[in-house]
Parts: structure tokens; C-alpha cells; sequence
């Protein structure tokens, strides 16, 4: 056999081999790979509760909590803190049909009239969303830096978010989202009653407790 082709045939086996290899090793799972097993349980259905409450309108409020404490006759640049948080959240204005009962809907002898009373749609808790809201500014002086640093830095918001709920609820309180519940509720309830082949539909709502 010529030299050249002795040379060959080992190159060309050599080469078969390394790409068998190769492709053993790649089919292969890494057995030092890193396996994830799922070991949580299954769901447990803890209650079910009906829903009584129509929940007629939302609005999303947005706000700046701007707080300083101070250490009375110490500079804030050795201790204090102001933080200013952007908070944006919402309230729901609902009206509670838990306590409708039969003297609350009024039908005509016919059936083509109703007269519906619904007492005074409610608002919400407001619900500051924290995707939606962050901390601007943080200024702190040396002594709050320097107990952060021994704390790893345990900064709480929880005041600051709190605050931002009361003034998220003021807002709502002002604005007319109460007003626009009634009209939504007053629609809904009108077409609802009209598919039902009722012709004229009065939706009265009671006076606000507060």
C-alpha cells in the first residue's frame, strides 16, 4: 500500500472517532448540571365566599409623600432623613347589594315597571401599587448612613406607604368617582332589568351615612 494512503486511513479513523465522541458527549446529560425538583404541594381551596358588593368604578390616584424627621438642634446633614416617595394606587367605589332585600325592588302589577333602591355606594381601601410607585429622593444624614451600614440597610416604608393610602383615600373622597358608581350602577341595573322585559326602571340610591 503507498505510503500516502497508509497516512490517510488513520487521519481519516481518528476523525471518525473524535466526532463520535464528541457527539456522545453533547447527547449526554452534564451529570454535575444543576436539576430543579418541584416539591410543592397542591393547592388548598381555604374558603369560598359570595361576592355582595358591585364594584362599579375604580380610580387611580397618584401622589408625592414628601416627609423630613429632624433631630431638634442637630444639623440634618448629621442626623435626619427626608425621603419623597411617588405613590400610585387605587380606590373602588362599590355599592353593597348584601343588604338589598325584596322591600328594595319595587315591580308593577304588569311587569313593566321597577323602582329599585340601593343604599349609598361606598369607596374602597385605597391600594398603593408598588410597581407603579418608587422613591424618588432619599437624603440622610451621617448618623442614619452610618446605621444603615452596620444594619445592612433596613430601610422600612411602611409609614410612607401608609401615608400615601390616606392621602390616595382623600383624593377619591373629593373627586367623583362616588357620583360615577351610581351612574354605572344605574346603567347596569337598568339593562338588566329592560332584558328582562321590564320598560321603565328607577334606580334611587339612599343617603350617605357620613
Amino acid at each position: 500500500m503507498p505510503r500516502s494512503r497508509r497516512l490517510v486511513l488513520p487521519t481519516v479513523l481518528g476523525l471518525a472517532v473524535a466526532g463520535l465522541g464528541f457527539y456522545a458527549l453533547n447527547s449526554v446529560s452534564n451529570p454535575l448540571e444543576e436539576k430543579v425538583i418541584d416539591r410543592s404541594t397542591t393547592p388548598l381551596l381555604l374558603a369560598l365566599d359570595d361576592l355582595h358588593e358591585y364594584h362599579a368604578a375604580t380610580g387611580t390616584f397618584q401622589v408625592v409623600v414628601d416627609q423630613e424627621r429632624d433631630t431638634p438642634w442637630v444639623p440634618a446633614a448629621i442626623s435626619g432623613e427626608r425621603t419623597q416617595l411617588l405613590a400610585t394606587g387605587t380606590v373602588d367605589a362599590y355599592v353593597d347589594f348584601g343588604s338589598l332585600d325584596t322591600d328594595g325592588v319595587q315591580l308593577s302589577a304588569d311587569g313593566k315597571t321597577a323602582t329599585i333602591t340601593l343604599p349609598a355606594p361606598e369607596l374602597g381601601d385605597a391600594s398603593v401599587d408598588p410597581a407603579q410607585s418608587r422613591v424618588l429622593d432619599r437624603d440622610r444624614g451621617i448618623v442614619q448612613r452610618i446605621g444603615d451600614a452596620v444594619e445592612n440597610d433596613t430601610t422600612d416604608d411602611t409609614a410612607l406607604y401608609r401615608s400615601a393610602e390616606r392621602r390616595l383615600s382623600s383624593a377619591a373622597a373629593a373627586s367623583d368617582l362616588l357620583h360615577r358608581a351610581e351612574d354605572n350602577t344605574r346603567q347596569m341595573l337598568t339593562g338588566l332589568a329592560r332584558s328582562l322585559g321590564v320598560q321603565r326602571v328607577t334606580v334611587t340610591f339612599a343617603a350617605d351615612p357620613a
